[in-house]
């Protein structure tokens, strides 16, 4: 089999681009409001910074050195790390490929209310016309029994969309979709924030979630939420970074890109905060009732309570529009960043060109998305899925893969430092090896355990034992399952190279000399 040489961005301003583009998505949208609203509003946003800078931003840098040095997937890159090491990477492409499942619905759900942004189509109960009317959702979870056309339709234009995006590779689909899609993302929402700051009401709604709680920061569960979120927002611990750094040149600067992609992640999670509770605070208003009694995250809130807004605003269309097509792009870019880690992944592992790779493995997790979500329990498949994966397959990998870098392979750490201050502007020193081995898995093992000790308390969602169990647990577990089964499959040695040259070096650059460590 001819080796092909790797992919390669561009631009720095590409991958940038791409970084953001990944970074962004729903969660900065309907994630960091509610968190920072509930865990002490203004004063959120000091642990939220020290977990910036103590957890994300070193994680961020890690992940883009292990990326650019072996210039392969999650999988090869950690197999050259150290043979037995590769389920991780397994692991994560496993927790990408469910995650792209049920996150591409979501993005059909904003593409479709777009539409229904025209003449609010919800009608005047927006709850019930979800719910009922656009998800026929079954009374109580379990097995699909009903198709739902009115999903289907936008999905299939998702896949569509997304695949031909990745068919097209690096510069020419991923890179050149982000330089198009970001700069439209931030005109979408800057103008939705000039809306919504104009609203009645919008003072009282921002008043609500900036003023400071400072007695909340001696509560630990706040700064657990603030790592929480820095940690989910990011792209971090499933080997999007991994994957995306892979594509960048030798000399490439790992530590000033991972500055300028996280200042612009939290940049973008601020002015969410400020579009959403200032639009929270007229609907308050308008209902005579507290900004607190209107608060809401995730699907609720972009479904169920902003339509209600938008039914009873001035200029309602407008501003419906712009949020659902913010909500689209952000959702776009991330997926395509998801769903690449398994395309790139399967390359490196059959030697496969990129457009079979994409129909038949892209191709494949469309086909399942069809299937499970466009029916009558896709939202319950969908929450449920979507609880599980994040907590006990992103988190407990991402803690798994430090601990197996920071501390089983000895000399790796310092390994991946020098070669980061080699090329970047800001140096790695001894403090950035001391939040990789030490604060940040101290912090997702405080994560995993808060949440196991609830999960065992209540069944998540009030849904029954045997849900929980086949649409949850089994999925988080399936997910590490098929990362040891994977791993265990021999690798030849061509295979094994992958889409690189044997240096893993792409044509024209020079490859990197062994260091003590890598022999």
């Amino acid at each position: 089999m001819a080796n092909q040489p790797r992919e390669q961005w561009g631009s720095r301003a590409g991958f940038l681009m791409a970084a953001i583009g990944s970074a962004v998505g729903l969660g900065n949208i309907w994630r960091f409001p509610a968190e920072a609203y509930k865990n002490g509003g203004g004063a959120f946003l000091l642990p939220y910074l020290v977990a910036l800078l103590t957890a994300g931003l070193p994680l961020l840098i890690l992940e883009y050195s292990v990326g650019r040095r072996y210039r392969k997937s999650p999988p090869a890159a950690m197999r050259e790390m150290s043979r037995p090491t590769q389920f991780i990477g397994w692991w994560q492409v496993a927790v990408c490929t469910v995650i792209g499942i049920y996150y591409a619905v979501i993005v059909a759900w904003a593409v479709r209310y777009t539409g229904f942004s025209f003449g609010s189509q919800w009608g005047e109960d927006a709850e019930a016309f979800f719910g009922g009317d656009f998800l026929q959702t079954s009374d109580s979870p379990g097995m699909p029994s009903e198709f739902v056309g009115g999903v289907f339709w936008p999905l299939l234009f998702v896949w569509v969309v997304i695949l031909a995006i990745i068919a097209l590779g690096v510069r020419k689909g991923i890179e050149k979709s982000n330089m198009v899609f970001i700069p439209a993302l931030l005109v979408f929402f800057v103008a939705l924030v000039v809306r919504a700051v104009t609203l009645d009401g919008a003072a009282e709604g921002l008043d609500a979630l900036f003023r400071p709680d400072w007695g909340a920061l001696t509560d630990g569960s706040v700064w657990v939420a603030a790592y929480g979120q820095i940690f989910f927002s990011l792209s971090i611990g499933f080997g999007i970074m991994i994957t995306y750094a892979s594509y960048l040149g030798r000399k490439a600067d790992l530590s000033g890109s991972a500055l300028v992609a996280g200042f612009a992640n939290s940049s973008f999670e601020i002015l969410a905060g400020i579009g959403v509770f200032a639009t929270l605070g007229f609907m308050a208003q308008a209902n005579g009732v507290g900004v607190g009694e209107v608060v809401s995250d995730g699907v609720g809130l972009a479904f169920i309570a902003f339509p209600t807004v938008i039914s009873q605003m001035p200029l309602g269309t407008f501003f419906g529009v712009c949020f659902f097509v913010s909500l689209a792009i952000a959702g776009l870019t991330s997926l395509v960043s998801i769903v690449e880690v398994v395309i790139s992944a399967v390359r490196d592992r059959t030697g496969m060109k990129r457009v079979p790779a994409v129909l038949i493995v892209g191709g494949a997790m469309a086909l399942v998305s069809l299937l499970l979500f466009p029916t009558n329990q896709g939202l319950s498949l969908l929450d449920s899925a979507d609880h599980f994966i994040n907590q006990y397959g992103i988190v407990l990998a991402a803690f798994v893969f430090l601990i197996v870098v920071c501390w089983m392979l000895r000399g790796r750490l310092k390994a991946q430092q020098d070669d980061i201050n080699a090329t970047s502007a800001v140096p790695m020193g001894f403090l950035w090896r001391i939040c990789l081995s030490v604060v940040t898995p101290v912090m997702l093992g405080w994560m995993l355990f808060d949440s196991l000790r609830g999960e065992f308390a209540e069944n998540y969602g009030g849904y029954p034992d045997s849900f929980v169990a086949w649409a949850g647990w089994a999925v988080a577990g399936g997910a590490l399952a098929i990362g040891i089964l994977l791993s265990l499959i021999p690798w030849r040695r061509e295979t094994a190279i992958g889409a690189g040259d044997e240096s893993g070096a792409p044509a024209g650059d020079e490859p990197v000399a062994p260091t003590k460590e890598d022999r």
